[in-house]
């Protein structure tokens, strides 16, 4: 093989990156680095998974609700979700053990970095009267969970046949020990963190 094609075949593989994925590797990580002052690579915050989970109490009187969930979710993913399903009967919620309660995806790899960079280039953007999103819901160790209150903001969810409004949670882990570290690292990623003047 010469080295022109061993170029090239570098090239597309690199070409067929996620975008978002290309631009930590190049720039973000190496800024990171440099801001935290770690020695080593490895050192640095980042994606392990992003986790979106819909949960439908209405499940529990009509199963045609956990349907809509289920076609929902792997629109705006591109992977089919696992059903949510009640660890034990709780009577005043007319809930049975094992009755399904919502879905979620878990994303990891390639579909992961397409995903977050439609959440944040074309899904958030189409919120009416979006003021950003709070940065005070890490959990501690640089993982993030925030709510949408309905699907239709994904360009994928076609708007005419939306049989009921289905809001989520969507949960980003990263590999941060800490959450300065996560919340610089969605920071650079795209987050729209609200300012401090903005959320006051």
């Amino acid at each position: 093989m010469t080295d022109t094609a061993t170029a090239a075949g570098a090239a597309s593989v690199k070409a067929s990156q996620p975008r978002l994925k290309q631009k930590y590797k190049n720039e973000i990580a190496k800024q990171l680095q440099g801001d935290f002052g770690f020695t080593n690579v490895h050192q640095v915050p980042g994606l392990v998974k992003i986790v979106v989970n819909m949960g439908v109490g209405e499940a529990a009187r009509d199963g045609k609700v956990i349907d809509g969930a289920i076609s929902d979710l792997t629109l705006i993913t591109g992977q089919k979700p696992q059903v949510t399903k009640a660890r034990k009967s709780i009577a005043q919620f007319k809930l049975r053990e094992g009755q399904p309660i919502g879905a979620h995806v878990t994303l990891r790899g390639d579909r992961m970095w397409e995903f977050l960079d439609r959440l944040l280039s074309l899904a958030l953007p189409r919120i009416r009267d979006f003021r950003g999103l709070s940065d005070k819901q890490f959990d501690g160790t640089g993982n993030y969970t925030f709510g949408l209150t309905e699907q239709s903001m994904f360009h994928e969810i076609n708007q005419d046949r939306i049989d009921r409004v289905r809001g989520m949670d969507i949960t980003v882990v990263t590999t941060a020990k800490n959450d300065e570290e996560g919340r610089a690292l969605l920071k650079q990623l795209g987050f729209p963190f609200r300012s401090v003047e903005a959320a006051n």
